[in-house]
């Protein structure tokens, strides 16, 4: 019998812009350590890649690098001097266990994985990992945001 995460929120937020997004992104980006999992939830053009792109360039402390979305390649990696990024997008992903040969295993364990669409991995999405959840605001341009602890957790978020 497979057990249900316990979900923690940690922040429920309303973004009015794509700038307001990016801030949100960097703050979240600098809790993040090797072994952390990001599942990036939400309908198409909720913002999920924007978001992503947004705390990599934070991490690697690039505001004008080249994020390219990981749509048709599945995955790009960046080599962020703290630790790795492994970016997934999932979308196109019809079997868990096609992430085997895309290095799942290894970016979970050795690098901060950011996971679009992760109901794509199946059993194979950690307990443990952080759930943000991106939805069109009330109003136009706007999104509301809800970040959630799943599993245990050492303590690090409760800045956020």
């Amino acid at each position: 019998m497979t057990t249900t995460p316990q979900r923690h929120l940690i922040l429920e937020q309303i973004c009015d812009s794509e700038a307001a997004t990016a801030t949100l992104a960097a703050a979240l980006g600098t809790h993040l350590q090797v072994g952390d999992l990001v599942a990036l939830r939400g309908d198409l053009g909720a913002g999920k890649t924007t978001l992503a792109r947004a705390l990599i360039r934070a991490r690697l402390g690039h505001p004008d690098e080249a994020v390219p979305s990981p749509t048709f390649t599945l995955l790009q990696t960046y080599d962020d001097a703290a630790a790795p990024i492994a970016h997934f997008d999932l979308y196109r992903v019809e079997d868990p266990s096609e992430l085997v040969e895309m290095g799942w295993d290894d970016a979970l364990a050795d690098a901060i994985a950011l996971v679009e669409w992760p109901e794509h991995a199946g059993a194979l999405l950690p307990a443990r990992r952080i759930d943000v959840t991106l939805s069109f605001g009330d109003s136009e341009g706007t999104r509301r945001v809800t970040i959630e602890r799943m599993g245990n957790w050492d303590g690090r978020l409760h800045e956020l």
